[in-house]
């Protein structure tokens, strides 16, 4: 199944140990970018760093709860997009994502969140997908806008991110309104 081709320049590859160096280059080069909005950032300092991170999606596969792919595009490996987890038992998942700043504005993510939502209801027959963003990060929460997802509401002071609180918007979409919009 993977790589996964989503036109000529884009493709999704499941993430690998074999990708620890390449994606914490991205993320060392894009440190000031990612800080912004992702907790995470400061501690990923090392190509180790990220092999730790890459072992724990590499566990959430194997144990079926869903998966993480890097994305690429011509040839480069510029971010990642994949479920926070998959509910079973509810049929639900949420995703979550990041992208360099050289490769936005390109409809990459777009995309990307747009493959992901299609497999997970097709093919995993999950009833419903989520994306949350903080409030004020507009690139992010264009993504779930674009493709139809309906804001369900606010999570206030949802997140911690180095020294203040950030509120959440929560996205949704169903299987049934997946075809329909």
């Amino acid at each position: 199944m993977f790589p996964i081709r989503l036109n000529d320049d884009v493709a999704l590859e499941l993430l690998e140990v074999r990708h620890a160096d390449e994606l914490f280059r991205a993320t060392d080069a894009n440190r000031a970018h990612l800080r912004e909005w992702l907790p995470w950032v400061d501690g990923t300092t090392s190509p180790e760093d990220t092999k730790a991170f890459i072992q724990v999606v590499r566990k959430q596969l194997y144990d079926n709860k869903g998966f993480q792919t890097a994305i690429r595009f011509r040839g480069a490996l510029v971010g990642v997009v994949g479920h926070h987890g998959i509910n079973w038992a509810n049929r639900s998942s949420s995703l979550g994502y990041w992208l360099s700043e050289d490769a936005q504005r390109r409809g990459i993510m777009t995309e990307a969140c747009r493959a992901y939502t299609s497999h997970a209801f097709a093919t995993l027959k999950l009833n419903r997908m989520e994306i949350r963003c903080a409030v004020e990060n507009r690139k992010s929460r264009a993504i779930p806008e674009r493709l139809a997802f309906r804001s369900e509401g606010t999570i206030r002071q949802a997140e911690w991110l180095y020294d203040h609180f950030v509120d959440h918007v929560v996205y949704g979409m169903l299987s049934s309104e997946w075809g329909h919009l």
